[in-house]
């Protein structure tokens, strides 16, 4: 069975850029860019016979796009697998007497259920490592004769307490799914392990169930349920209980969430929790595309506490957000400020400085890779030294900024250029006979585009004197960058109709007379054309429609 063909594949062999026309476009669109394409290419205006070939092949594929085009049947299959849905013999995807309608919804049930099979062998690990430092050496301050006890006052830093998790998902059917998960923890040389699983099953498309199984030589055994419900479309719940099994007995315990949508973009949460450590928590979390804001108010033994963080994501770099906290209870009070950027497609790098009475001085590095979190609490100082707070928060800046121009900016270019690189390789000989098409088809198009220039300039109408696609270097910072343009200056005026050029929002490349100079990178078309005497000059994406002429850019004549 042919599989879909992802968009770059679709757009080698586009045959609705070749014809020039939307996506959308009707029987009578295609027809008249069909003739138009015929009247160019046909074998028997040229007589030359290298043109006369090259003119029969470029003929037999405009033929080909419309044969396939004007087909509603053909046509559909082509929008969904693209070309080579097309060559499969004896079609196996769906039949052929099919409607279009009929064909796209097979699809969709084709889709869904290799999604299903797909969901089955996913396994979604996620882990969390954390490894807690004790840096109080470096700004705590010890009389004479202990430094000199301890090694002439060398900083010691020491690792006090290591916490390693990790859970994969076993997906049973469509509704049921197995979770089995484990943790090690280590504290000042004490520790211990626990290993969880979980069967989770959805009931309704409003709610699902947890049984949960629990071992470990910290706790014990545990039995736990846990139900979450859709009350109404904007209002949830959810209860969990447990029994967990210990020498000194069984102890219950019973948890329940109320949520609600306030609006469209604030949630409010009510939690009761009875059990070891009773309380009742009420919070407001504000989620918009700028900031992320959250107040709550807990009370209960021996956490009772007033908190608010806010957090700003930067709308013109959507890579890095600022935050910051307050929290204050019976324990003291804790100010944190820091900041998030994402370094790379699937990493996001982290640091927070934690300020509070009686806690002292930390920083907290986070590295989320992927489903992988990495967590390193530093712990600088128990009293609050200026020092401890300046270094925390000047130390991770100027760390990341050498790791980002040394490291992370070289890794991510030369990584950019593999894989444009192997982008080229395996399409380098379908671009080639691109190029050769191309070429042939400029040729072909010398004769008509004279008389079209002829009757533009009788008309002081639209002629183009000179196109370039592909890649071109304006910034300054990268002038040592190559510009990889063609020269298309022919086969736009060979577009010129009525003195008016209109190009589609296909790609560019599928234009006859076009083909990719530089494939995998972004590229552009840069026209300068005259018309009613006067110069002008137009600069488009690749897939963005173009009707010229507009009002654009006027320059003087002499430029």
């Amino acid at each position: 069975m042919a599989s879909p063909l992802d968009d770059d594949e679709i757009r080698n062999d586009d045959y609705y850029s070749l014809l020039n026309v939307r996506r959308e476009a009707t029987q009578d669109e295609l027809k008249v860019a069909y003739r138009r394409l015929c009247m160019l290419y046909h074998p028997d205006k040229h007589r030359d016979p290298d043109l006369k070939r090259q003119a029969e092949q470029l003929f037999n594929l405009v033929h080909e796009a419309y044969e396939v085009l004007s087909d509603p049947q053909a046509r559909a299959i082509y929008d969904i697998y693209g070309k080579r849905g097309l060559d499969v013999d004896g079609w196996e995807v769906v039949e052929r007497k099919r409607t279009p309608a009929e064909i796209r919804d097979e699809y969709e049930r084709l889709q869904k259920e290799r999604e299903e099979r797909r969901l089955q062998q996913r396994t979604n690990p996620k882990g969390t490592i954390s490894v807690g430092i004790d840096a109080t050496d470096l700004f705590d301050r010890y009389e004479e004769d202990y430094e000199d006890m301890v090694g002439g006052g060398v900083p010691h830093l020491e690792i006090n307490k290591m916490h390693i998790s990790q859970s994969i998902e076993a997906p049973l059917t469509t509704k049921d799914t197995a979770i089995l998960s484990g943790s090690l923890s280590t504290h000042n040389g004490n520790g211990g392990g626990t290993i969880n699983l979980a069967l989770r099953r959805v009931t309704s498309a409003n709610g699902w169930g947890e049984v949960e199984l629990g071992a470990g030589d910290t706790h014990g055994p545990l039995f736990g349920m846990k139900i979450f419900r859709n009350l109404t479309p904007r209002c949830f719940v959810t209860a969990q209980c447990g029994l967990q099994f210990s020498s000194r007995g069984v102890r219950p315990g019973f948890t329940t969430v109320l949520a609600r949508h306030l609006d469209k973009n604030t949630m409010g949460y009510l939690q009761w929790r009875w059990g070891i450590q009773s309380s009742m928590n009420t919070s407001v979390v504000r989620d918009t595309k700028s900031s992320h804001f959250t107040f709550a108010v807990q009370l209960g033994l021996p956490h009772t506490f007033v908190m608010m963080s806010y957090q700003y994501k930067f709308q013109d770099d959507d890579q890095t957000k600022i935050k910051g906290s307050v929290k204050s209870g019976f324990f003291g009070t804790v100010v944190e400020y820091g900041a998030e950027r994402k370094i790379s497609r699937h990493s996001t790098l982290g640091a927070t400085v934690s300020v509070g009475v009686p806690q002292g001085v930390s920083l907290k590095i986070k590295l989320n890779r992927a489903s992988q979190t990495y967590f390193f609490p530093v712990h600088l100082t128990d009293q609050l030294l200026p020092s401890a707070i300046f270094y925390a928060t000047v130390g991770p800046l100027v760390f990341y900024l050498a790791i980002q121009r040394l490291v992370i900016q070289p890794y991510m270019r030369a990584q950019k250029e593999e894989d444009l690189e192997k982008q080229r390789e395996s399409a380098a000989s379908n671009i080639a006979k691109k190029k050769q098409e191309a070429e042939a088809s400029v040729l072909l198009m010398q004769e008509s585009v004279r008389r079209i220039i002829e009757a533009e300039e009788a008309r002081m109408g639209l002629i183009i004197l000179n196109a370039w696609y592909g890649k071109f270097v304006t910034d300054n910072s990268r002038r040592h960058e190559r510009a990889k343009v063609i020269d298309v200056t022919v086969p736009l005026q060979c577009l010129v109709k009525d003195s008016k050029l209109i190009l589609t929002e296909a790609t560019k490349s599928g234009l006859p007379g076009f083909y990719d100079p530089c494939v995998g990178e972004e590229k552009s078309l840069k026209v300068l054309y005259q018309f009613r005497g006067v110069m002008h000059q137009v600069v488009s994406g690749d897939t963005e429609p173009l009707r010229i002429p507009k009002q654009s850019h006027r320059i003087d004549a002499d430029t």
